[in-house]
C-alpha cells in the first residue's frame, strides 16, 4: 500500500449508502466482535435519517461528526466521533470496511490524518476512544497513533453497544 494515496475527507450524503452497508451487510458475529448489541440497533432507514441530519447541521450542534478514509480516491472506511461536545471532546471510532484493507498497517495514518479535522472543525480539547477491550486492532491503532492509555473498566460505551470492558485512550492537540 503506498500511503501518499491514503486521504481523509468529510462524510458527505453520497457516502450514506456505503456507510450503513458497512454496519448493515456485517455478520452478527463481526459487530458482536466489535462490541455491539443486536438487539440495540437502528433500522437501516433511521440510522440514514440519523446521518442526513447531522451532516445537515452546523458544526457546533452536531451529536456525531463522521470523517471517510480513502486510498487511492475509493472510500474504505471511516472515522467519527459520536457523541461529541463542540469545543470540548468527543469519543472517536475507527473502523475499516474492506476486509483486503485491515492489518496492513495503514490505520495509525488514517487516524492521524483525521485528528486535525477534529481538533480543527469540531475545536476538541481532546478526543478519547474506549474500543472493546477484546478488540485488539483498535488498540494497537491507537497507540501506534499517539494516544496514551488511560485505564481499563467495564462501561456501555455507545448507544447500540452491549455492557463491556473497554480500554480507554486519549489524545490531545499539539
Amino acid at each position: 500500500m503506498d500511503n501518499d494515496n491514503l486521504s481523509v475527507r468529510e462524510m458527505t450524503e453520497k457516502d450514506i449508502p456505503l456507510f450503513a452497508n458497512y454496519w448493515f451487510t456485517a455478520s452478527d458475529d463481526f459487530l458482536k466482535g466489535m462490541g455491539v448489541d443486536l438487539q440495540k440497533m437502528p433500522t437501516r432507514e433511521q440510522f440514514t435519517q440519523m446521518l442526513q441530519t447531522q451532516l445537515s447541521l452546523p458544526y457546533a450542534e452536531k451529536k456525531a461528526y463522521a470523517l471517510i478514509w480513502e486510498a487511492e480516491g475509493e472510500p474504505f472506511g471511516h472515522s467519527n466521533v459520536n457523541p461529541v461536545t463542540y469545543g470540548k471532546e468527543g469519543a472517536m471510532h475507527l473502523h475499516i470496511w474492506k476486509p483486503e484493507m485491515r492489518a496492513l498497517g495503514i490505520g495509525a495514518e488514517m487516524v492521524g490524518l483525521s485528528l486535525p479535522y477534529y481538533f480543527g472543525n469540531m475545536k476538541l480539547e481532546r478526543v478519547y476512544s474506549e474500543p472493546y477491550a477484546h478488540n485488539t486492532a483498535p488498540h494497537k491503532t491507537l497507540e501506534k497513533a499517539g494516544f496514551t492509555f488511560v485505564k481499563e473498566y467495564v462501561t456501555t460505551p455507545g448507544s447500540i453497544t452491549f455492557e463491556q470492558p473497554v480500554k480507554q485512550w486519549e489524545i490531545f492537540p499539539k
